[in-house]
């Protein structure tokens, strides 16, 4: 089962096509804090990242991310950008999960807000 997992899903992390092209193909650059590895071609035209897990885009951060996508030549490794102080840290995408936000009035919420502005309509 795990053969066929591998051979046509790719959330789970590879498949074996991606690992084939980046056994022959890829050169390893670096690999962040999440365990994410980070690839490209030898010639630099392509990057990827092939992920620690469950495959979540918002699991990349913003280094690198700009890295995947040409806007830095050098990778974080070789070059770490410098952070502001009022930056937070990288956060995944919560959504869907418990800790989603969830704003005042929403049937998310834990108790939902009070409707004082609003009388229902009853027939006469």
């Amino acid at each position: 089962m795990n053969f066929i997992k591998r051979l046509f899903t790719w959330w789970h992390g590879q498949t074996m096509n991606t690992q084939f092209y980046t056994w022959r193909k890829g050169v390893r650059v670096g690999d962040d804090e999440e365990g994410n590895i980070y690839y490209e071609t030898k010639d630099g035209k392509r990057r990827w990242v092939i992920f620690n897990g469950y495959v979540e885009a918002s699991r990349v951060s913003p280094d690198w991310h700009g890295w995947l996508h040409h806007t830095f030549k050098q990778p974080p490794t070789k070059k770490p950008l410098t952070h502001k102080t009022w930056e937070k840290p990288h956060q995944e995408n919560l959504t869907g999960t418990d800790a989603a936000y969830a704003p005042a009035g929403s049937i998310r919420a834990a108790k939902p807000a009070d409707r004082t502005d609003y009388d229902a309509w009853q027939p006469e």
